[in-house]
């Protein structure tokens, strides 16, 4: 999450797809949105307000399978990433971070350390 507010152009795709395209869906898991926002204070609220991303409530099942983990970001975004009836092949985690997800039942998309080109200005003509 905090990859797209800082400039991932893979992260940014993501976002476009997923407002642009039937059958793309991005989803944000309320917790994770929480550690966000706290690493970078408005993070939440301009994620949650865009189009094509689906924040995931802390429901019951979330709740209990968070209760037994300490990084309640990590435990609920492995919660939603796992097959449900409205996802039955589960969701793919897109993170910039895919080693802390080795070992875990969970697919990853690495959306490496790529930030947006940033445009230089050239120095003024002399005259």
């Amino acid at each position: 999450m905090l990859a797209a507010g800082q400039g991932n152009v893979l992260a940014s795709r993501l976002i476009h797809r997923a407002h642009a395209e039937a059958g793309w869906f991005l989803y944000a898991p309320t917790c994770a949105l929480v550690e966000a926002d706290r690493a970078r204070p408005g993070t939440a609220e301009h994620l949650a307000a865009l189009p094509g991303i689906t924040v995931l409530d802390l429901d019951l099942p979330a709740a209990l399978a968070l209760a037994r983990q300490e990084a309640w970001a990590a435990a609920h975004a492995r919660h939603a990433a796992q097959p449900t009836p409205e996802r039955p092949d589960g969701a793919i985690v897109a993170t910039t971070f895919p080693k802390r997800w080795q070992g875990e039942p969970v697919r990853v998309l690495d959306l490496g350390d790529r930030p947006a080109p940033r445009v230089r200005s050239l120095p003024a003509p002399s005259r």
